[in-house]
């Protein structure tokens, strides 16, 4: 098992400053073509690296700001992968709702092209000397979930297991030696599927759908297993759960206990990020899972509202989780990004720097 950078990590996405989301319009409208997008992209992500650097992160993404949504614009980019964009609409009380993308298979899956790749050099050119570059895709499990065997072509997948999931791993881990072919060390998956089995809306809608809820934990750790068998020895992999984010919104509660130990024992990753902000993700009993060698680091810190959080109940909290898990393989970070999608979560920009700040302090307290 690989070590991460460091006691405390960041899950990736960043508030868009508003002169990227200005150009990003410019675009849709016709005003601006692809590649003055693209300067205006890597002029913010050039001020977003410094700005993680500054703080005193060790691991550094790119914001994710070339992307609109956090998983639809990778997984459009496999051969045989058809999404479309999410739709917001009002619900009856006024509030704004995302309908989630419909994420299709239609063909065989395949990596037809290097999709992170000139994104990750463009970021590793930036980053300084003694701090690490992440790059963070969507989890593969995103091709199943959601739609399950009626999301997946037929004609394509007469039967899904075992060819399904071998032509998904093979199309990832591709693209895994890709970015370390480019010299990326550190790729971070960002997964809603297992965390969304937490919940029992959640469980009832797959059970509806044809599948299994108590099942689907163990077929996606052997899933992402099949990933794993493809990384290079040297690169450092984790994964995100995410019970959704967008626009400071959430979309699944529900502890960890039914996911735990397909996730925390079963799974070959090196480290999870697991969302613990706020009572909607249960007690730290579930890490009584983890195995030797892998890392929990603790989203303790909620990315959806800038109030700050206290140093010494963070404290508490860490204690609490290490009677289930050992402090040595506990680390510290904000529960999710800051901005999943374009849009952005309901944050000032500045509070971004002071969650972080808390973060970082917080681990060098605790850890040294």
């Amino acid at each position: 098992m690989l070590h991460l950078p460091a006691r405390y990590d960041h899950v990736g996405s960043f508030l868009r400053p508003s002169y990227l989301l200005e150009a990003r319009q410019q675009k849709a409208a016709g005003q601006l073509s692809a590649e003055g997008l693209r300067l205006v992209e890597d002029r913010a992500i050039a001020d977003i690296v410094k700005f993680q650097e500054d703080v005193g992160l060790k691991s550094i993404t790119d914001g994710e700001f070339r992307r609109t949504y956090f998983h639809i614009d990778f997984l459009d980019q496999l051969g045989g992968v058809k999404t479309d964009i999410p739709m917001t609409f009002i619900k009856p009380d006024g509030s704004q709702e995302l309908a989630p993308p419909v994420i299709k298979v239609v063909d065989q899956v395949r990596h037809v092209r290097d999709i992170q790749r000139a994104d990750f050099e463009y970021l590793k050119s930036q980053v300084g000397p003694g701090s690490m570059p992440k790059v963070t895709i969507p989890s593969p499990t995103m091709l199943h979930f959601r739609g399950g065997r009626a999301g997946i072509s037929r004609q394509a997948y007469p039967e899904l297991d075992p060819v399904f999931y071998d032509d998904v791993a093979r199309a990832y881990g591709a693209e895994l030696q890709s970015l370390h072919d480019a010299g990326c060390r550190y790729v971070q998956m960002d997964d809603t599927n297992l965390a969304y089995l937490c919940d029992p809306k959640m469980r009832e809608a797959a059970r509806q759908r044809g599948d299994d809820p108590n099942e689907l934990p163990r077929r996606y750790a052997a899933f992402i297993n099949k990933v794993v068998a493809y990384k290079p020895k040297d690169m450092l992999l984790g994964m995100h759960l995410c019970r959704g984010n967008f626009k400071s919104t959430f979309a699944a509660s529900g502890d960890y206990e039914p996911v735990a130990e397909a996730l925390l024992t079963d799974m070959d990753i090196d480290a999870y990020f697991l969302e613990y902000d706020d009572d909607r993700s249960g007690d730290f009993r579930p890490l009584r899972f983890l195995k030797k060698g892998k890392t929990v680091v603790l989203g303790l810190v909620t990315t959806k509202f800038g109030q700050m959080e206290n140093k010494d109940a963070l404290k508490r909290r860490i204690d609490e989780a290490a009677k289930y898990a050992p402090l040595e393989q506990l680390a510290l970070s904000p529960q999710c990004g800051f901005s999943s999608t374009v849009h952005g979560n309901n944050i000032a920009v500045e509070d971004q720097r002071n969650k972080l700040r808390m973060v970082i302090e917080t681990a060098q307290e605790v850890w040294g």
